[in-house]
């Protein structure tokens, strides 16, 4: 009897996938634990393993199919020794999707097919040119000031329309009407014939869209942002880094190399820690407040963003929290993470400091109360006792879930964020 290979459940949202690609074909033998298909879910990318042994009968979907409902049959396995025409007029065993799920786990409907642009491949055909109206000072073409202005914002060559006004003068609507039909010559501008090009929505940039307009929509946003003086963080993780450099054996690799994101990351756990009221969630009959410190870090990757989670970021090193979240970024970013590393957590960071941005405020990831943005550090001018000097000083804002956490609660996690970061020698106690 075949074996029914099923569309998985990935996530606790997921109602379909994508089937991105089979890593097997039809014929080869395959053992339990081996990677046979990548899924893309409503979270990532990710491998999917054999449960059985056996040989591949028959792929039923075919890989890059979008929209296979969970459990729907995607594969039958042949067991040892069996004939590949038990497959002939085989009928699934098991339903062909799941129950609906709630509307607020599945993504947003596409727009409909009718309203969509539709780009063609080969390059628009233009209409001919039709021959303007002869003048008789010699060529001289006339038109008015405005379709001048019009035709040379487009880039159109104005001896190439037809004009209709008085006497064949060249009028705004002609230039207009010229570029509709693609009767106009193009001048010095040059254009080209494909004006645009459609990228399919993933299932994961579907997601991300649904969840941040959800947010933007039904979170009550409010922002706080403070300045902190990076200085003393700075000059300790110079010093560390030198002696893990130093330390380092004969491969000259050093066992870790600290970031500013990494203190960033242990800052925001002792603050938690110290303001626990801040590691909550909101949900309409509770607010849940969270034993555990873990911290989702936000990390791009191709076609969008995922954010792993460093749990239990209080009660770990800098060391420790840097080496985990270089492992976890990299997974990330070649799609290998587990379910467990990213659903989650308590609180979020987003951090674009590294591509040079000084201030931006995150949206909040429901039903999480909290995201750090955290901005790029920039040597300033400031007054320290009196006296003007310069020093690195980095912008934090504070994206809050009011229902969550009021202004004074979020301000004095701020505080206790600031002090950390200011004072860098207890984040290694």
């Amino acid at each position: 009897m075949p074996i029914e290979i099923l569309m998985p459940a990935l996530s606790p949202t997921m109602t379909e996938g994508n089937l991105a690609k089979w890593t097997v074909k039809e014929g080869d033998k395959i053992k339990s634990g081996q990677v046979i298909a990548e899924i893309e879910t409503d979270k990532a990318t990710m491998e999917v393993e054999a449960v059985d042994e056996g040989v591949v009968g028959k792929l039923v979907v075919a890989g890059g199919t979008e929209g296979v409902k969970v459990n729907q049959l995607i594969a039958l396995l042949l067991e040892e020794g069996e004939d590949k025409k038990v497959l002939e007029g085989y009928k699934p065993k098991a339903a062909a999707a799941p129950a609906a799920a709630p509307a607020a786990s599945t993504p947003a409907a596409a727009s409909p097919a009718s309203t969509a642009p539709v780009v063609s491949s080969a390059p628009v055909m233009s209409a001919p040119a039709p021959t303007p109206m002869a003048s008789s000072s010699g060529g001289r073409i006339f038109a008015s000031p405005l379709a001048k202005r019009v035709a040379a914002n487009e880039g159109v060559n104005i001896a190439t329309v037809q004009g209709t006004g008085p006497h064949g003068r060249i009028v705004k609507d002609d230039v207009l009407k010229a570029l509709a039909s693609g009767g106009a010559a193009r001048g010095a501008v040059m254009r080209n014939s494909v004006e645009f090009i459609k990228i399919p929505n993933s299932n994961m940039r579907k997601v991300i869209a649904r969840r941040l307009t959800e947010s933007k929509q039904q979170v009550p946003h409010f922002y706080l942002t403070v300045e902190v003086e990076l200085n003393r963080l700075l000059d300790v993780r110079k010093e560390i880094n030198f002696e893990a450099e130093s330390a380092a054996g004969k491969d000259k690799k050093p066992a870790y190399k600290l970031s500013v994101n990494d203190f960033v990351i242990k800052a925001v756990a002792q603050a938690l820690k110290k303001v626990p009221t801040a590691n909550a969630s909101w949900y309409d009959d509770a607010i849940v407040q969270y034993n555990n410190v873990d911290i989702s870090v936000a990390v791009a990757i191709e076609g969008g963003l995922i954010t792993p989670i460093v749990r239990n970021a209080d009660q770990k090193t800098v060391v420790q929290v840097s080496n985990e979240m270089k492992d976890l970024a990299a997974r990330a970013r070649a799609n290998k993470l587990a379910p467990e590393e990213f659903q989650g957590g308590g609180f979020s960071i987003s951090n674009l400091g590294m591509y040079g941005v000084s201030h931006f405020a995150a949206i909040v990831n429901p039903p999480q109360g909290c995201i750090l943005a955290v901005g790029a550090g920039e040597e300033k001018v400031v007054v320290r006792h009196g006296q003007m000097v310069v020093r690195t000083m980095m912008n934090v804002t504070l994206s809050v879930d009011h229902r969550v956490v009021d202004g004074a609660l979020g301000a004095e996690f701020l505080q206790a964020f600031k002090h950390y970061v200011e004072s860098p020698s207890l984040l290694l106690l």
